[in-house]
């Protein structure tokens, strides 16, 4: 469970904008850059990242920036990034199962 705030975070899209000149000289590569060696230093590792523990099971999160995982989350009807309250669950019969 995903707030609107921290959805907005999720949205990102991981090819470049078509529509952008790339003729820009200020996010454009340098002339006579290696691209094979530049790209390299940007690329996602997903080795070198370590993934968060959760911060009420302690279990591995499978999420890139949050802290909750999906199914404390859900159990506590919390956003899994920020830790807002999202709903009301009061009345619902819940299971983790």
């Amino acid at each position: 469970m995903v707030c609107e705030k921290c959805e907005a975070k999720l949205s990102k899209v991981s090819a470049p904008n078509p529509w952008r000149t790339s003729t820009a000289p200020a996010g454009g590569r340098k002339i006579n850059e290696n691209k094979a060696l530049s790209s390299a230093r940007e690329r996602y590792n997903p080795i070198g990242t370590t993934l968060a523990p959760c911060r009420i099971c302690r279990q591995k999160v499978h999420q890139m920036g949050a802290h909750y995982c999906q199914a404390c989350a859900y159990k506590k009807a919390i956003c899994a990034m920020c830790g807002k309250k999202i709903l009301n669950t009061k009345n619902y019969k819940q299971s983790s199962t």
